[in-house]
């Protein structure tokens, strides 16, 4: 049986890129239903909705990417765990939601679950 290729760099790039959209996303989606009316027309055109959305195809564009470019999904998929901490850094900064112990105990096991993951 032959080892698999090595997961490219640039598709481990495109997977780091896609956590910090998907994190900015998620962002934009709270922000956006913070503003938006209960209308059909207050989410359709609400701008932080939109730019969300496109934050979440520019997510699959760069999954698709990184998967044509010869990416493991036991390498990509934990590095986009990150999307998680990202989040919760956002959301410190944007609303001031503290991070407490049992979250950065959460984020130290997502870390070594990245690790252990990418050790394939």
């Amino acid at each position: 049986m032959t080892n698999p290729a090595p997961t490219p760099l640039f598709s481990i790039a495109c997977f780091v890129i896609a956590s910090l959209l998907g994190a900015v996303g998620q962002f934009l989606y709270k922000s956006g239903a913070d503003k938006a009316t209960d209308t059909v027309w207050g989410y359709l055109l609400n701008w932080r909705i939109l730019a969300g959305v496109v934050s979440y195809i520019a997510v699959m564009v760069l999954f698709v990417t990184a998967f044509k470019r010869g990416g493991a999904l036991t390498v990509l998929y934990p590095i986009y765990a990150m999307t998680f901490i990202l989040a919760a850094l956002i959301a410190l900064a944007a609303y001031g939601i503290p991070i407490k112990l049992v979250n950065v105990a959460g984020m130290a096991l997502l870390i070594v679950g990245m690790y252990l993951m990418g050790r394939t």
